[in-house]
């Protein structure tokens, strides 16, 4: 069985201008808030439009680029 990875290549941030665990955990966390976020963000889109879409595009903005950045391997 592989284990699925993300690769970032071109990047600054290490001499091997290659990102693999940032990026594989930022796809993590962006899934695990998605699964909790786009429900909730649906729902809430009845009655509160611009709330519910902040909400739903929170995992994309937010999370996976903090996560990815965070680690520079």
């Amino acid at each position: 069985m592989a284990i699925p990875l993300c690769v970032q290549c071109g990047t600054r941030q290490n001499p091997c201008h290659c990102k693999i665990v940032g990026p594989t955990l930022g796809v993590v966390a962006f899934l695990i808030t998605a699964v909790v976020e786009w429900p909730l963000g649906a729902a809430l889109y009845c009655f509160r439009r611009q709330k519910a879409r902040r909400l739903l595009h929170h995992p994309n903005r937010v999370v996976y680029p903090r996560v990815a950045s965070a680690i520079p391997f």
